[in-house]
């Protein structure tokens, strides 16, 4: 079966809506997961393929579609359940002095657990899709490591 009870964190049973587990007959349990191409040259990571998440907002393994803009960002606090604060940073003219100043937004964006190893600094790419939330309607779809970060023991 596809589905892990480790996986089984939330009151409701966890599933992918398009698979169904109950099939009859078959000695032969194969790993049914249901994933997809987002398009727009984004490859769908390995562990949103062979992972045993469920999370109906990801845009590679649930029921929402990229559309719109594709922006970047550097994330920025990573303190809510599968959702990251961003910061895009831009610069604004102003006329009167002929001079750019500083300006920055704070997003927040729904991180799908298939990115594991995201941490401060990164730079993500993000796209639009529907309202997941009150305040979020980006989904990371590639995430670049901040320079300088390798992959090596953390403490905890």
């Amino acid at each position: 079966l596809s589905v892990n009870m480790a996986d089984q964190n939330e009151k409701s049973f966890q599933k992918q809506p398009t698979i169904f587990l109950n099939r009859k007959g078959t000695k032969v349990k194969k790993n049914l997961r249901y994933h997809r191409n987002v398009g727009l040259g984004f490859k769908t990571p390995r562990e949103a393929i062979e992972g045993t998440y469920i999370d109906k907002k990801c845009p590679f393994t649930g029921d929402v579609s990229i559309r719109g803009r594709i922006l970047t960002g550097v994330v920025q606090k990573m303190k809510m359940q599968r959702t990251i604060v961003i910061r895009r940073d831009y610069l604004h003219y102003i006329k009167k002095y002929n001079r750019f100043e500083k300006r920055h937004r704070n997003m927040s964006v729904h991180l799908s657990p298939c990115f594991r190893d995201v941490i401060l600094g990164d730079t993500v790419t993000i796209g639009e899709c529907r309202p997941l939330s009150k305040t979020v309607r980006f989904n990371v779809l590639k995430v670049n490591k901040a320079p300088g970060t390798k992959k090596s023991f953390a403490k905890f």
